[in-house]
Formats: structure tokens, sequence, C-alpha cells
């Protein structure tokens, strides 16, 4: 299972490194980690997604050190409630004449946005959640994936 803490922390110099340490020294891989100003520029929101690693008992220690960590304002597990996430993904497919209009169509039904085009391949922009993000590459996967870049998941809480 796969752990969304969403950190609020004080803007300052070190924190994601002190934050990244937590993780790091329990043994714990973060798997995405999107890190950004919030509405108030003394204040950035980091969204770090970590494989469980064993029990709940776990997860609860690392949000409670999460929370004594100097800088940090508040700590939320968004694993246990509801949360949107999205993430954000740039993918350079190969094409052909032959092929081009099939990956545009997959592009459109995906909402997927195209950014670039050349003979041998397109670019596309895809936002939204890890099931849509999988089936747009497996989709087109097909058809040859020359490059690809993930931004990471941010999340906010919905209520």
């Amino acid at each position: 299972m796969k752990h969304t803490i969403s950190v609020l922390v004080e803007n300052k110099f070190g924190v994601l490194a002190r934050v990244a340490g937590l993780f790091s020294g329990r043994g714990f891989n973060i798997t995405s980690l999107s890190v950004g100003e919030s509405s108030d520029p003394d204040i950035s929101h980091m969204t770090i997604v970590v494989d469980d690693q064993g029990s709940p008992r776990i997860m609860e220690q690392v949000e409670k050190q999460l929370n004594k960590l100097v800088n940090v304002i508040k700590v939320q597990d968004f694993s246990r409630g509801e949360s949107v996430n999205r993430e954000l993904i740039l993918v350079k497919v190969k094409t052909t004449t032959t092929t081009r209009l099939e990956i545009l169509e997959i592009a459109r039904i995906f909402r997927a946005r195209v950014v670039d085009i050349s003979r041998n391949s397109v670019v596309m922009e895809i936002t939204g959640a890890d099931d849509k993000i999988k089936a747009i590459l497996d989709l087109l996967s097909r058809f040859g994936i020359k490059e690809l870049v993930r931004a990471g998941k941010i999340a906010i809480a919905r209520s």
C-alpha cells in the first residue's frame, strides 16, 4: 500500500533535507515528492508518497516524528481519508505517418494536451489520477515511449 502524506512546512532553508532524512533514516523509499509554495509564500506544501514498509504503527510513528520536526506546521496521511490527488507527466511517443492519428485520438480521449509534434514524435502533457496515468501509458507503450518525465503527485483534502 502507498501512503500519500501532506506536510505543511515553514518555507525555510534545510526543511526538505530534514523531512527527507526522517524517511531515509526509517528505511522508507520516497516514490514521489512534490514541494511548492502555498497561498502564503512563507509556507510550503509537501506531498510525499511512500510505500508501506510494515505495520500501521510504523507510519503513525513517522507522522509523530514529522510533527516534532522544527518548521513543520501540519501533517496529514491522505491514505486514511478522502483527498483529491493528481500527477503531471510529459511523455514523448514515437510516431509515424500511419500511427500519428491513432496517437492523437488517444490523447483526445484522455484529455491529454499535445505540446509538441514532429515527424517522429509527439509530446503530450497529461494530468490526472494514478489510474488515468497508468491507462494512457499502457495504451501509448505499444507505439514506443521515447521519454517520460513525472512531476510527482500533489494532493489536497476534500473536506
